[in-house]
């Protein structure tokens, strides 16, 4: 990839270690030049596009950063992305030891050797027993952080008050909830698919009684979800209104944290494995739905850890997959359930919506937010190929990714892309897809090999990670885990009812899930409606500022 993209605005391929001042444009060109903390309290940018750092910085003193603690490799990391003018790094230490003081594990993200050269790494240490806290923990940190400052020595209706609104298919609710509760000048709400999301998912949102936490149970899917939270932030009398903050992970914060888990991971496997030594290349394998995950890591390659590849997990909602097979990124595959009057693909329900129900819901998404991200790149990539200044390069893969995007929004795909595109994608990463029938087999095979319980999620990845070990057995595959079992105890329980010595209660459930489904719960039920959406928010908002002053 040509060195312009790590170097300076003006061209420069020079690489730079600190980024005393980095800034923020748009995926989509308009926005351009924001400061990290505007890029982390607008979330979504004006023009609809996602933030992204004008230069990915390479850490040129990645290799001394081996044996420190994850809060402080994370502030190694961070601080390239944050000049010490907006936080200070005293002030960024203590947010990020404030953020991961809650994890219950001394590693925070845990290294587990499983077999051979198979790692799982595990990241559902936090509060809320899923990946989401690493990110979630330290925004909700953040957040706090900047309230602070804009409202000292001010009162009552002068004071910056926050209105986080957040969609969610499972964990990053729960994760985002637990980040922000009780929090000072923040209200927090959260839409999930009604009926989608699993028991203690909803039980671990819909319990948390606080005063500014809101749960909103939206009649539809993720994607609509999703689609409301993006069109309430496009609608610039809402946005005046409420001061909308993002938790999901169009928010550039939750990348930026999930980067330093990648270089952990590395680290941890030169330390557990007697033949890896700092500079030989890994493979990270991330089950994926809306692409966050992964995109830290092709962040931490770009900053000069030497992946190999980053492979791509889909469940059956597998347009990722689709995209590194053919160069085409479409809601439905022609031959779809659509084409199929809405009968069932691969032995999976199809919903009129295009939404397949499969045992790993959280990845249950037609349409991956953060691949815009990647996009961007892609397109910054193949522009610099012309020869020109960097701005113009800036400003072509901006009007690419906007006209992608329409095409996705009027037509449901668009594609395929330019070769060269389509080859740099597959440069950096391959793809698996991995049916619900895959899923529970792995399940069983690493519960009866290993005595290993695996989240129907994790077990994608790991099923994917077999796959390209079977291309690549002399390289070291970390896949990722990203959530406890009992977080999907129907999956759990469907692979291993009938496997000899499995019992849920004694070797899953964790104590901090006893009880949980039958506490007080606050949910309100909503229609599938933007503008219906942000009425209860404006009204939920301004009865909860009422009650304190």
């Amino acid at each position: 990839m040509p060195g312009v993209v790590n170097g300076d605005a003006n061209g420069s391929s020079e690489p730079r270690t600190h980024s005393p001042s980095q800034r923020y444009l748009s995926t989509r060109g308009e926005d351009v030049d924001l400061s990290f903390e505007e890029a982390v309290l607008k979330g979504l940018a004006s023009d609809g596009g996602l933030f992204i750092p004008e230069h990915i910085p390479t850490a040129t003193e990645w290799q001394s950063w081996k044996d420190l603690s994850f809060p402080d490799l994370a502030l190694e990391v961070l601080s390239l992305y944050i000049s010490t003018a907006e936080i200070p790094r005293d002030d960024l230490k203590g947010i990020i030891d404030r953020s991961y003081s809650t994890f219950r594990h001394p590693e925070t993200t845990p290294l587990r050797h499983l077999h051979d050269n198979l790692y799982l790494l595990e990241l559902f240490h936090g509060p809320t027993f899923a990946f989401k806290d690493v990110a979630l923990q330290f925004l909700g940190n953040l957040f706090e952080y900047f309230l602070v400052r804009k409202n000292e020595g001010k009162t009552g209706a002068d004071r910056h008050h926050l209105t986080v609104v957040g969609a969610t298919s499972g964990d990053t609710g729960s994760a985002a909830i637990y980040g922000l509760r009780g929090k000072k000048d923040v209200s927090v709400f959260i839409l999930h698919p009604k009926g989608r999301v699993s028991p203690i998912q909803e039980a671990q949102m819909t319990t948390v009684l606080d005063a500014n936490v809101h749960n909103l149970a939206v009649t539809g899917t993720f994607d609509d979800c999703q689609d409301i939270v993006k069109a309430l932030f496009a609608d610039p009398e809402t946005n005046k209104a409420l001061n909308l903050g993002a938790v999901n992970s169009i928010n550039w914060a939750r990348i930026l944290a999930q980067i330093v888990y990648y270089f952990h991971a590395y680290f941890s496997l030169t330390k557990s494995a007697a033949d890896f030594n700092i500079g030989d290349k890994a493979r990270f394998v991330v089950p994926t739905g809306n692409f966050g995950d992964i995109l830290a890591g092709y962040f931490a390659h770009r900053m000069g850890l030497p992946v190999e590849k980053l492979v791509v997990a889909t469940n059956e909602n597998d347009i990722l997959d689709r995209f590194w097979k053919t160069g085409k990124y479409e809601k439905q595959p022609a031959h779809g359930p659509e084409a199929e009057g809405g009968l069932e693909v691969d032995g999976v329900k199809a919903h009129e919506d295009g939404v397949k129900e499969t045992l790993s819901p959280a990845m249950d998404i037609l349409v991956s937010s953060n691949f815009e991200r990647l996009l961007w790149f892609l397109a910054y990539e193949f522009a610099a190929t012309a020869g020109m200044d960097d701005e113009w390069n800036k400003k072509q893969a901006g009007q690419e990714v906007s006209t992608w995007l329409k095409q996705l929004k009027t037509s449901g795909g668009f594609g395929p892309v330019y070769r060269d595109v389509h080859e740099s994608a597959k440069r950096d990463f391959e793809s698996e897809r991995v049916s619900d029938s895959q899923t529970v087999d792995t399940i069983k095979e690493y519960f009866n090999k290993i005595d290993y319980v695996l989240d129907p999620h994790s077990a994608v990845g790991v099923a994917a990670a077999a796959r390209s070990l079977s291309r690549s057995s002399t390289t070291p595959h970390i896949s990722l885990s990203t959530a406890h079992p009992a977080k999907f105890a129907g999956a759990v329980e469907l692979a291993l009812k009938s496997e000899a010595g499995f019992d849920f209660e004694n070797k899953v459930l964790p104590t901090e899930f006893v009880g949980l489904e039958s506490k007080e719960r606050r949910v309100t039920d909503v229609e599938n409606s933007w503008q219906k959406v942000g009425e209860i928010v404006q009204k939920q908002v301004e009865e909860e500022l009422k009650g304190q002053r």
